[in-house]
């Protein structure tokens, strides 16, 4: 498998689109209004939107330079709009019409024609024919003009220097206040037979389709619900994502909210019906595009709720009635699994997605999304002590004020407890699922991190129950992307194997989410996130996921098969030459120098490597038919020199000197400053650094400071040393360690028969060593 991060400008293949292309126009508003763009046929669009304040306004937005798609899809900028002439027709309901005041304004920030900022604001009513709900507007951009009424009011456009533009929509009873309205109003607006013509009315646009990988996509609603589902599918598709999408819901945007007077806030709840319009509108055509183009969609909803939108009873708490709050911003909350309301209300959530997905005619696929009593990460205190809880609890549950370490009779007694209640808050979930679509699958999807933490090893009891045990699901997924970007390897390896064996889930009916990149600054994590994704593929997990598209999109990670016979066979076979014939091999380091000889006759040198590259000829080894036999079997699985293998050095292959028996202290290969978690394996010759990336598996002993460590650590890919815990400051950190080269064969043609050796000739078998690390 390979990747890149692609930038703006590496599009090979591009194509072209319509501007103003119903597909990427975006929506904007304030919270906790609701709005959402969807494509319901060629050439429209729609907005639903659901309003609660009165000064609630949602922008239909168009822009002229493409911040939201993939870099290999992007459509091109273009900021100049005075050759394009835009028509559509409009109807609307539920939002104020077109001649109304505060009606639909475009208002259009830009340059002036000195490149001076401005902003128009031009009065669709203006430039429409037919009723204020049902016209047909025509926007030539040579010819328009800011202003409430025209000509008296006139200010005409420059549209030479266009940044972006966006229609506002606004509910009757709009008066720039932060009141609410009497009652949350739903409306829409369709702009149907979109039209643009003129020479600027043609965008580029990046075409390129990647052949499907065999990895799978995540989304966030949340991240995405801006964009119209038709653009999102777009990236999925044109990367090579295939199969399923697991979808994850939200916790801020779905809810349906209403005004409580009591609170001074809006609450979730479900007066109306669980989601809100806006939300199911854009759901109803996501699975609609994803039915057709031939998607699965996993559904995920997790006890994660936008913590200003959740009735303060629903809340999981600490002991001293803190309660449960993320590192988000603005934060969520976790809801508590005891809490009755709280968890009818997921279960109405739940239906109420599980309705969408049938209706499209997808197979129902639902996940319960990292279920668990949240653990206060500053001090270690666990959310276990809201009203309802505690009364589930017994009433009066043992004080547990720090989870971390290990915990006494009681307290494991109490942790035991509360992972029953989990269990059974998930399962009657997962029946509420089962009930509305009966063959329907549910899976249970865990944050290693978090429920397998090494200084809180009790944890696991609350947060991991036993209750989750195969059959109890039909899958378990696992994600562990904090592991993944600190670089421990071996956590993931140890953690993944601890979830699978406490639940019994065997690794095929696993799934594995790989990554994310919070911020666009640590955009070096996504090797990590492609290595951990490669690796689960290869340990036999059933689906391996991305996580998440939007941080994808954002920079640029793309994903591709190395060809069609890479796909099938791996550029490099991880075994060993021969052992027998490679004994007797003679081998010869070389260097690179570029030597430049001055007129005077002084020279001038420049090593153009830093390492020894080797070669080596295995022929001297080659003294029977058998091995006659064994070479040519040999060559022929590796394709010639297409593709590589492991070879024993037999002058050097040890840690030790060259080939003495290695000890934990025999090279230094770091120092820990309490953060780095994955080391190299490295030889040194004096001053000069070699890189060890095929160490041999069982032989690599490893310490810190002197004291051999056993375990806490694992070897992963490439010769690195993963640590579960990062080493302390100023810790030394040693291996030793047999190793094998990487190489190849030299040539695709080998020459040798039986009646060489028996001439006494010696045959000449070419192996050069491959660069890695």
């Amino acid at each position: 498998m390979g990747w890149r991060l692609a930038t703006r400008g590496d599009a090979l293949e591009t194509g072209f689109i319509k501007r103003f292309d119903p597909r990427f126009w975006t929506v904007n508003f304030p919270r906790p209004m609701m709005a959402a763009v969807t494509t319901p046929a060629p050439n429209m669009l729609r907005v639903d939107a659901a309003f609660h304040r009165r000064s609630d306004l949602a922008g239909l937005i168009w822009a002229s330079e493409d911040g939201d798609d993939h870099p290999l899809l992007a459509y091109e900028t273009a900021r100049d709009f005075r050759e394009c002439t835009l028509r559509f027709r409009w109807r609307s309901s539920g939002v104020l019409p077109l001649d109304a005041i505060n009606g639909p304004v475009l208002t259009i920030d830009g340059r002036d024609a000195n490149g001076h900022p401005r902003a128009w604001y031009v009065r669709l009513w203006n430039y429409a024919e037919g009723d204020p709900d049902d016209a047909v507007v025509t926007l030539d951009f040579a010819a328009m003009a800011g202003g409430f009424t025209l000509p008296g009011e006139a200010d005409p456009l420059w549209a030479g220097d266009i940044d972006r533009m966006f229609i506002s929509l606004v509910a009757p009873g709009f008066d720039e206040t932060d009141a609410p309205l009497p009652a949350p109003v739903e409306g829409w607006v369709e702009l149907s037979d979109i039209a643009c013509d003129g020479p600027g009315s043609v965008l580029a646009i990046g075409d390129g389709i990647v052949p499907a990988h065999g990895m799978r996509i995540a989304t966030g609603y949340d991240d995405l619900y801006h964009l119209a589902p038709a653009r999102m599918l777009r990236n999925i598709l044109q990367l090579g994502y295939r199969g399923t999408i697991n979808h994850y819901v939200g916790m801020s945007h779905f809810p349906r909210l209403h005004w409580d007077a009591a609170a001074g806030k809006y609450l979730a709840g479900l007066s109306g019906g669980a989601i809100n319009a806006p939300c199911a509108a854009w759901h109803r055509d996501f699975a609609a595009i994803a039915k057709a183009l031939g998607y699965a969609v996993i559904w995920s909803l997790s006890y994660e709720l936008l913590d200003q939108h959740c009735p303060e009873d629903w809340k999981q708490r600490a002991e001293n009635g803190d309660p449960a709050l993320t590192g988000w911003s603005p934060p969520s909350t976790l809801l508590s699994p005891a809490q009755s309301d709280a968890m009818g209300y997921l279960q109405a959530v739940a239906r109420g997605f599980v309705a969408i997905a049938k209706a499209a005619g997808l197979p129902v696929q639902f996940q319960i999304g990292e279920p668990w009593w949240w653990v206060m990460p500053a001090d270690g205190r666990i959310c276990l002590y809201d009203a309802a809880a505690r009364a589930a609890l017994g009433g009066s549950p043992v004080s547990i004020a720090d989870v971390r370490g290990p915990q006494d009779g009681p307290r494991r007694a109490l942790l035991d407890q509360a992972g029953e209640v989990l269990a059974a808050s998930t399962h009657a979930l997962r029946d509420a699922v089962k009930a509305e679509a009966p063959g329907g699958e549910v899976l249970i999807l865990v944050y290693l991190p978090s429920v397998l933490d090494q200084t809180a090893p009790d944890v696991k009891r609350a947060n991991v129950p036993l209750g989750w045990a195969r059959p109890a699901f039909d899958r378990l997924q696992l994600e562990d992307y904090d592991w993944v970007t600190a670089g421990a390897d071996g956590r993931t390896a140890h953690g993944v194997a601890e979830a699978g064996a406490r639940l019994d889930y065997p690794i095929e009916q696993q799934h594995y989410f790989s990554g994310f990149v919070l911020n666009a600054g640590d955009r070096a994590q996504w090797r990590a996130i492609h290595d951990a994704a490669f690796a689960a593929q290869a340990r036999g997990t059933a689906e391996t996921f991305v996580w998440a598209l939007p941080q994808a999109m954002r920079d640029g990670f793309t994903l591709f098969a190395i060809g069609d016979e890479e796909g099938r066979v791996q550029a490099f076979d991880d075994m060993d030459f021969p052992i027998a014939i490679g004994r007797r091999a003679t081998v010869e380091p070389c260097f690179s120098t570029a030597i430049v000889t001055t007129a005077a006759g002084r020279e001038q040198r420049n090593a153009d490597w830093a390492d020894a590259r080797l070669r080596f000829d295995a022929g001297p080894g080659v003294r029977s038919q058998a091995d006659v036999e064994a070479l040519i079997g040999f060559f022929r699985a590796r394709h010639g020199a297409a593709r590589g293998f492991r070879f024993r050095d037999p002058l050097d292959h040890s840690s030790w000197r060259m080939t003495g028996a290695p000890g934990a202290g025999d090279q230094a290969i770091g120092t820990g400053d309490g953060v780095a978690m994955r080391f190299a394996l490295v030889k040194m010759y004096g001053d000069q650094m070699r890189r060890i990336t095929r160490p041999v598996a069982g032989s690599v002993r490893v310490a810190v400071d002197g004291v051999e460590r056993t375990s806490g650590w694992a070897l992963a890919d490439g010769g690195m040393i993963a640590f579960d815990v990062a080493p302390p400051v100023a810790a030394r950190v040693t291996a030793g360690f047999l190793f094998d080269v990487p190489v190849r064969f030299a040539e695709d043609r080998l020459e040798t028969g039986l009646a060489t050796f028996a001439a006494g000739e010696v045959a000449s078998v070419p192996l050069v060593e491959i660069r890695e690390g």
